[in-house]
């Protein structure tokens, strides 16, 4: 008999409806990956690092070159000075830096409080780790942080606190406000935070990003977590990065040397030449994105569901209650994607405790202007 480590966790539900869009032939505005390649210049140094023979390990820490060229993006973007070697690491993929993060200071019968709804990687890695987590429900609607509920939650057992900003699933922004509050709460505890950014550039309506890494206090117990692959529209190339004060980079390094040991050479040597040479990417990613946000948002207005337009991310949640209050989420993503033929995922599977009377669904709207459209007009037929 195997005796799981894991007991209530099965496919996610990514998979799942990543999946049923496939035997459907649905729209996937499901799982998160854009349905357009990345630069093509970016593409093309991929060929050319390879024939060049850059298939060998990188260092375990990540290719010099785009630890540098993270640390000078940081610089520029949040004004703050992080030494590319000691604090910098390259990691296959952001979930593994989580997964290492968590596993290099969370130990046996330590809590670590996450907000709900969450991405549902952080509980698994936290139970591994040994360690339980206490769900702290974000506010109905707003998706803000009620930081009372948040300061009632903290124990002596607290040993971390997971922060999402721009959030998944909802879009939701983390303030400075915020990050003042949580300081002021957390300064006299021994209490670790990872903070995923993975959508960090994926920010609309003239709004700046408010990063851990700009906040001296919080960031000298932090680790915070971006993605290339999110960044620079090449999901499946799996390579993130942990920025961390020396001490912590450490700590997480003992642990990721043996999970993947180092990330794709010639994928980071891509990505250091791309960075070099085209800034401007990062610059103009809000813009990009928040066209396509508008596209389909205006294209929802003759439609049933309700919204409001999200201020991050690129994920649009809708209210179905005008169209099948009956259904809860879960049904709802089924018949959405099986009657109408466009995938979308349901939002209580990011909660610990749903909200039995919400109703609500998350579309990806990271697609070609083709795909937005016909899904809208599928949804709108509805």
């Amino acid at each position: 008999m195997i005796r799981s480590k894991l007991p209530n966790v099965g496919t996610t539900i990514f998979t799942t409806m990543s999946q049923l869009a496939m035997q459907t032939g649905a729209l996937n505005l499901s799982q998160g990956f854009p349905d357009f390649n990345g630069p093509q210049a970016l593409l093309d140094a991929v060929g050319r690092h390879v024939a060049a023979g850059h298939n060998q390990y990188s260092p375990m820490t990540g290719l010099p070159a785009l630890r540098q060229q993270v640390a000078a993006k940081i610089a520029r973007l949040y004004g703050a000075q992080v030494d590319a070697d000691q604090e910098v690491t390259i990691t296959p993929g952001a979930t593994e830096a989580i997964f290492c993060a968590i596993q290099a200071v969370i130990h046996p019968g330590d809590e670590v409080i996450v907000f709900d709804p969450s991405y549902d990687s952080y509980e698994p890695s936290v139970e591994l780790a040994g360690g339980r987590c206490v769900h702290v429900p974000l506010r109905d609607g707003s998706f803000s942080i009620d930081w009372q509920r948040f300061s009632d939650a903290l124990s002596p057992r607290t040993r971390m606190v997971i922060l999402n900003s721009p959030h998944n699933p909802s879009g939701a922004l983390i303030s400075r406000d915020d990050l003042d509050q949580l300081a002021r709460l957390i300064e006299d505890r021994d209490i670790y935070l990872v903070s995923d950014e993975v959508y960090e550039h994926l920010i609309y309506d003239g709004v700046r990003h408010a990063s851990v890494l700009a906040h001296a206090q919080l960031y000298a117990r932090a680790f915070v977590i971006s993605s290339f692959g999110k960044t620079y529209h090449v999901t499946g190339w799996k390579t993130g990065y942990v920025v961390a004060p020396p001490a912590l980079s450490a700590e997480l390094r003992k642990v990721h040397q043996y999970v993947n040991f180092c990330g794709v050479t010639p994928l980071q040597c891509a990505l250091a030449d791309f960075m070099a040479e085209h800034p401007e990417h990062i610059d103009e990613l809000p813009g990009f994105y928040q066209a396509k946000r508008d596209l389909f948002c205006d294209l929802l207005q003759g439609s049933r569901f309700t919204f409001t337009r999200t201020p991050g991310t690129y994920f649009q949640l809708v209210d179905y209650s005008q169209i099948r209050p009956d259904l809860n989420d879960v049904d709802m993503a089924l018949w959405l994607t099986r009657e109408h033929g466009v995938a979308c995922i349901p939002v209580s599977v990011f909660y610990q405790q749903p909200i039995p009377e919400q109703r609500l669904v998350r579309l990806c709207f990271a697609k070609r202007e083709e795909t937005l459209r016909q899904a809208a007009e599928k949804l709108c037929a509805i």
